[in-house]
């Protein structure tokens, strides 16, 4: 431990209370770490002691005191200065369920806010979808509202100027809010309903409240009011959402406030506990008064790696309270600030495996994260789960070796734990000699007194090993045996490459190169993987520390003591407006006075507090928000012509860093400002790694010299006889070459034989060496571990290109929507590889690019791009544009790759190119059937402008696309991801060679396809004499009629679809790839199994479509809907033939609103358009309910939250909830839809296309069918004499245009009427469209005892940790 900047000479501890064990690190005051004393303890061990960081005190109390204290006995805090704690109470009261009960308290029509989320569903191909459980037990909701006067996407860039809240007077209905946007006060709550609805809450006996009202961020009065009441009622908890994180965005600011009054309550109980231990006081206050015995400091860990006082720790911030002590730990001990080297955080347990990154001296952020399946929105690092640890479970499914995600966790724990587990990762190093049972506690068997139970791994491989072999002898892919040494080795292989697909998407997301890193590993794991995993990274040298088993811990002493402060904001950044900065500057310096004066409290002095000040920065238009930090005086002098304020110039270079590009005609705006004050506790770190090393002369270990003993250990090629040594028994200089084992009685660390350990003070540095040439690969057969391995290279290109995609684009659909796929074809077109977020994408690219690869066969050249997405060419529907790279080696076409994005506007008859009545393709917008994108490296802009913004505007009533520049920046986004997806199978093949890429691109087709035929053989027999049979109709009445024939011998199906019905004159017309998507997907949630899905899936299908049947029309016919709509019913009538679930909503609810346009002949209007499709009920299965509010099958993108909706356009947005009663019954009920109801501020063009409107969603297996959908226009229609209809009022003050003047309706009434399935409408500011969505279909008869055992299938990710990997990628879960 460091020394201290107020030394008193006191014992100074540090604890880690992880989940298995307790971590304590003391120091007798000195500072230095020789002096040190470390701990290791069973978190829970009730025998022997109640509470482990208490035991863990009084045990290095005795050591550097001298003297034991009997237990139980309240410990002098006298002796000690500090105690520094990190705990996982809060992670394991989510994990399992077990905080505070709770009530929610949220503005009317939006009590179902959280159970609907974000309404995507977490993995695509699972039919029994399980959404997390909302943590609270009830909902008050309070009638009151707010809203944003102006918007967004103004083109006027109106803003209203309004008095302050401070400065506000009387009943105003328009303030300037915290952010300096305009509020609208639409409704006031009243407070004597507040106090009865508040009283009956807690009379039910709940105490802790989480209360969170629309815009309360920027607004929070409203919110006060209700907290007021809450604590003169009595209740013992409040958390009030603009207090915990002022930052826009309900779901996750809601989802914040109820985390935090679940929680804290659980903290405080245990800090009580832990505090009736001492004899003194602990924590700030304490060591002012030094009531009786002198009091000591005491702060625990929060999940932004800052430390708290005892009193000031709440349960929001508590979540990563442990991880983060071990990135504070690796940064502060293996970051140098001279030599910049940026570091990658391994942290490898039992039973997760963390990662995370630290680089320029601060540490990674990130503002919304996800545990436990609860999204949470405060400061965290960004650390994320990346595979279960060494408990990760071993598979072999279809063919292909599998590691995890499923866990042994800790009980019953890996199978050489001795209590009947199953294989893990930890059987396979064990097998292979990379784990030492003498050096492992002996803690199992029956008396506990046992070590590490090899044969009970051996024999489980030994069983694995025969069953893998004679897979492999009856699919007649080899007729070699794989010994038990190369299949337990695979699976290590397998493991790696697991985990580095995630890293490299940690580092490159966020424009940084993997391979300039270096890798520092800890937890008990690592050190077995280490080298492996370097390499596969491209990285050349680890860093492992002496304390890394217990470096969460020493982390706890070397952290700061942390005060975050942040307000919202919405100015408009300029480096020419002087005001601005100076209003900025004032806002930064009240925050850090606040941070200062509850630092000072703390007993910081000046000297001792330090600051990063942030700036929130966004271009107008995006929802990527960058947290800028203000450049330090050295970046000012060297990087920003010494502009201490120069957060413009920083934003653009980070943007350029992150996103590739920049977009200098946007504004940028500033939405939040964020002070963190900084308490220095301890200076002077021991010499950093870089200067040990410059100073160190290393000596190298003569044969046998110092070792421990030998083993036999298995690497790459085989058995060799390795080095052991004890750590104890090295000397700092001393250098090994490896293969080696060094190891203590914490951890193992495996030195490969191209690698070397270089001892030196605080760690054991790896430097790996120039691996021994390439691998020869075989092309004749197929080798598992290597199809294995493919199977995840291929899925991380396509991944990649994704992220490349995300991150490059400027529309909303792309980045925020993620309304895009990208997938690797072989030369002819077959899909290989693909990384759908929408299923509706599945495997219809292949017939894109397989029609462009014939057209232009013989034609392409280097440089070349392609684009299309006309229907009768592969596409799908208009907006989504098809753009094709192909790949040469040589003059000749290896591999093609291809990325389809929907483009929110490419002109047509309305806004949005969605629309509800169009009839012939023309009026849905530009359709191109084949052009070059690019030639020769030359984007062609000048043809491209003249498809999509001349051409259509050139058919009666059309116009050209209304967001060019928007449509042109995406589809260059579109060319660099591709690009991208180049670049990595061009290194895959320098790896490998072009023969075996080419290879294993046919093998992993040929393993789908085997994977299909099995599943067709199990399906023949469970329906055998059955009629795979099933029809359904469209609302027009079109039937989709479906025959399903199975050949069992040979597992071939053939899908026909004769008598179905004719080309429709609408635009329910769907071309053949949508209904070859629809079955690709069917036929993946059947298997139940990752399996990859690529061309190899419909090999043994043959799919016949009647032509000229509406699953196959002609070239001009209209099919906006076909995708949305007609792919869900195909889809519904797939599942119903294969007896698989009740029919879901059947629905994609897709609307659409905005105005302006440039129709031929008239002025160009300039405008918005704006595009979302709406979740409903999910169907139930045979042991599963259907789902509320979410989305099914075919679509998976997500809704605007209800915040940002109403702060980018003229919206009130009325009601978003659930549709109570909207389900099937059955003995499984089906999910309810969801009802939105959305007023409009200024006139606009408002479309609606949907389904289920007239033909309900089926129940089955006697279950009752759901209700259909209904759209309704509510509509002010003048009054006529003697009507008693509604003076058009809608219920309060909202009928107030956006420049805020009221009008006069009382010669208006409201009408409700029936817009049916697919309608347009001009409505006027007032009006509202009401979207009820259709639910689920039931299973089974009602009335009969349900099987369910949905929640009893826990997720096996639940607990693991989501940083900015797993928001990235939460909607392409099922294809990770």
């Amino acid at each position: 431990m460091a020394d201290s900047t107020a030394s008193s000479g006191g014992i100074r501890i540090a604890i880690d209370r992880g989940g298995t064990f307790t971590d304590c690190v003391g120091n007798p005051g000195s500072g230095r770490m020789e002096d040190d004393v470390i701990i290791k303890l069973l978190s829970v061990d009730p025998q022997n002691y109640d509470d482990a960081p208490l035991e863990g005190i009084r045990r290095l109390l005795a050591r550097f005191i001298g003297e034991e204290t009997p237990r139980g006995q309240p410990l002098d805090t006298g002796k000690i200065e500090s105690i520094r704690m990190g705990t996982t109470v809060a992670t394991n009261a989510l994990l399992e369920r077990k905080g505070e009960d709770i009530a929610l308290v949220v503005t009317k029509g939006f009590k179902d806010c959280l159970e609907i989320g974000n309404q995507s569903r977490p993995n695509i191909f699972d039919l029994a979808i399980r959404k997390p459980d909302t943590l609270y037990k009830k909902v008050v909701e309070i009638d009151e509202r707010v809203t944003l006067e102006d918007y967004a996407e103004d083109p006027t860039r109106h803003a209203t100027e309004a008095p302050s809240i401070q400065d506000a007077k009387g009943d105003v209905e328009l303030v300037k809010g915290l952010s300096g946007e305009a509020v609208r006060i639409l409704r006031k709550p009243e407070e004597s309903s507040i106090r009865q609805q508040l009283q009956g809450v807690y009379d039910s006996g709940l105490k802790s409240i989480a209360v969170c009202l629309m815009h309360g961020y920027t607004y929070p009065q409203h919110e006060a009011l209700v907290g007021k009441i809450a604590r003169e009622i009595g209740f013992s908890h409040v958390s009030l959402s603009h207090e915990l994180m002022p930052m826009i965005k309900l779901v996750p600011r809601a989802t914040s406030a109820c985390a935090d009054a679940y929680l804290t309550p659980a903290i405080r109980k245990y800090i009580d506990g832990f505090q009736a231990g001492f004899s003194g006081g602990l924590g700030t206050e304490s060591v002012k008064h030094e009531q009786g015995a002198k009091g000591a400091r005491c702060e625990f860990m929060q999940s932004d790696g800052g430390l708290v006082d005892v009193d000031g720790f709440s349960g929001l911030r508590a979540i990563l309270s442990g991880p983060a002590g071990g990135v504070v730990g690796y940064a502060l001990t293996s970051y140098d600030p001279e030599t910049k080297i940026p570091v990658i955080g391994f942290d490898m347990g039992g039973t997760s495996t963390d990662v995370s990154r630290y680089g320029s001296g601060r540490y990674d952020h990130v503002f919304e994260t996800t545990t436990a399946g609860v999204t949470i929105q405060s400061p965290q690092l960004d650390i994320n789960t990346v595979a279960a640890g060494g408990g990760s479970r071993l598979f072999w499914r279809n063919g292909l070796f599998v590691v995890g995600p499923e866990s042994a966790s800790a009980h019953p724990g890996p199978a050489c734990y001795r209590k009947g587990g199953p294989l893990t990762i930890t059987d396979a190093n064990l097998f292979l000699g990379r784990l030492l049972p003498d050096f492992f506690p002996k803690i199992f068997g029956k008396n506990e007194d046992e070590g590490l139970d090899e044969q009970a791994s051996k024999s489980l491989f030994e069983d694995l090993t025969k069953q893998i072999n004679a897979d492999i002898r009856a699919s007649s892919q080899s007729d070699k045996e794989m010994s038990i040494d190369e299949i337990a080795y695979g699976f290590v292989k397998i493991a790696n490459e697991t985990m580095t697909r995630p890293i490299r998407s940690l580092t490159e997301a966020r424009g940084h190169d993997t391979s300039k890193h270096r890798l520092a590993t800890f937890g008990g794991a690592g050190g077995q993987h280490a080298v492996a995993i370097a390499q596969a990274l491209g990285i050349s040298q680890i860093l492992v520390h002496r304390y890394s088993s217990v470096l969460s811990a020493y982390g706890m002493a070397l952290a700061d003591v942390v005060d975050e402060q942040q307000e919202p904001e919405s100015k408009v950044w300029s480096d020419s407006d002087a005001d601005v900065k100076k209003y900025l500057q004032a806002k930064m310096a009240d925050l850090k006075s606040k941070c200062t004066t509850k630092l000072r409290d703390q007993g910081f002095t000046e000297e001792q507090i330090h600051f990063e000040e942030y700036l929130n920065m966004r271009y107008r238009g995006t929802e990527s928000a960058l947290m800028i930090v203000r450049p330090s005086e050295t970046e000012a002098k060297t990087e920003y012509d010494g502009d201490a304020w120069a957060f413009g110039t920083a934003f653009v270079k980070q943007h350029e860093q992150e996103f590739g590009f920049t977009l200098p005609d946007r504004d940028i705006i500033v939405d939040d400002v964020r002070a963190r004050g900084i308490g220095k506790t301890f200076t002077g770190l021991e010499k950093t790694v870089d200067q040990q090393l410059k100073a160190i002369k290393p000596k190298d270990l003569g044969k046998e010299e110092k070792q421990h003993g030998k083993q036999s250990v298995y690497f790459e090629g085989g058995r060799q006889e390795t080095a052991i040594y004890k750590l104890e028994d090295l000397a700092v200089g001393d250098r090994i070459k490896g293969p080696a084992i060094i190891a203590d009685g914490t951890q193992t660390i495996v030195i490969t034989p191209d690698a070397s350990a270089l001892i030196i003070e605080t760690h054991i540095v790896i430097n790996i060496g120039e691996s021994s040439g390439d691998q020869q690969v075989s092309t004749t057969k197929v080798d598992p571990i290597m199809l294995s391995i493919f199977a995840h290279r291929f899925m991380a290109i396509a991944e990649q290109m994704g992220r490349a995609l995300q991150k490059t684009s400027v529309s909303t659909n792309v980045k925020e929507r993620l309304d895009y796929s990208c997938a690797l074809f072989d030369a002819d077109g077959g899909l290989v590889a693909n990384a759908p977020h929408l299923p509706v994408h599945l495997g219809s690219m292949s017939t894109c690019v397989r029609k462009q690869s014939e057209i232009w066969r013989g034609k392409l050249k280097k440089g070349d791009v392609l684009v299309s997405n006309h229907p009768m060419f592969g596409g799908t529907h208009l907006p989504d544009i098809t753009v094709i790279t192909p790949a040469f080696s040589g003059d000749n076409i290896v591999f093609y790759v291809a990325s389809r994005a929907h483009h929110a506007d490419i002109g047509g008859i309305l806004p949005g190119s969605m629309p509800p009545h169009s009839r012939e393709l023309f009026q849905e917008g530009a359709s191109i059937k084949t052009e070059k994108l690019v030639s020769e490296g030359h984007f062609n802009e000048e043809r491209i402008i003249e498809l999509l913004l001349k051409e259509p505007a050139k058919y009666p009533g059309c116009s050209g696309t209304r967001c060019l520049a928007d449509n042109l920046n995406d589809l260059k986004a579109q060319i660099a991801a591709n690009q991208k997806g180049i670049n990595l199978i061009s290194s895959l093949i320098t790896d490998y060679g072009e023969n075996v890429v080419q290879f294993y691109m046919h093998s992993i087709q040929s393993n789908a396809e085997d994977s299909v035929r099995t599943l067709l053989k199990g399906v023949s027999k469970r329906f055998e004499g059955q009629d795979l049979s099933a029809v359904d109709y469209m609302d027009d009445g079109s039937p989709i009629k479906l025959k399903v024939t199975i050949d069992g011998d040979k597992g071939e199906a053939v899908f026909d679809f004769t008598g179905t019905g004719p080309e429709v004159y609408g635009n329910i017309n769907a071309p053949e790839a949508v209904t070859y998507s629809a079955i690709i997907y069917c036929l993946r949630c059947l298997i139940k199994e990752d399996i990859p899905l690529n061309q190899g899936c419909l090999a043994p299908i043959t799919v016949k479509i009647p032509k000229k049947s509406f699953l196959s029309p002609s070239g001009t016919a209209a099919v906006v809907g076909g995708n949305v709509l007609t792919s869900q019913r195909v889809t519904d009538v797939v599942l119903k033939a294969f007896h698989a679930c009740a029919a879901s909503q059947g629905d994609c609810n897709n609307l659409t609103f905005g105005f302006g346009g440039n129709v031929s002949g008239e002025k160009e209007v300039k405008g918005f358009g704006y595009y979302e499709t709406i979740a409903g009920g999910s169907g139930a299965g045979p042991d599963w309910d259907g789902t509320n509010g979410v989305h099914t099958h075919m679509t998976n993108t997500r809704i605007t939250d209800s915040e940002v909706f109403e702060r980018r356009y003229p919206v009130i947005l009325r009601e978003f909830s659930l549709r109570a009663g909207s389900h099937g019954e059955g003995q499984h009920k089906g999910g309810d839809g969801v009802v939105r109801d959305i007023e409009f501020r200024i006139p606009v063009q408002v479309s609606i296309l949907s389904e289920r409107r007239v033909y309900h969603p089926y129940g089955l297996g006697g279950g009752e069918d759901a209700q259909c959908g209904q759209n309704l226009w509510v509509r002010n229609v003048p009054k006529l004499e003697g009507s008693d209809a509604d003076t058009a009022t809608n219920g309060d003050t909202a009928n107030t245009a956006v420049n805020g003047s009221s009008q006069d309706k009382a010669d208006e009434e409201v009408r409700y009427i029936n817009l049916g399935g697919k309608n347009t409408a001009s409505m006027q500011p007032g009006e509202r469209i009401i979207i009820m969505t259709p639910g689920g279909g039931g299973w089974g008869p009602v009335g009969k005892d349900p099987a369910s055992q949905q929640h009893a299938r826990q997720d096996p990710k639940h607990g693991w940790r989501g940083g900015s990997i797993a928001s990235r990628q939460a909607e392409a879960e099922a294809s990770a």
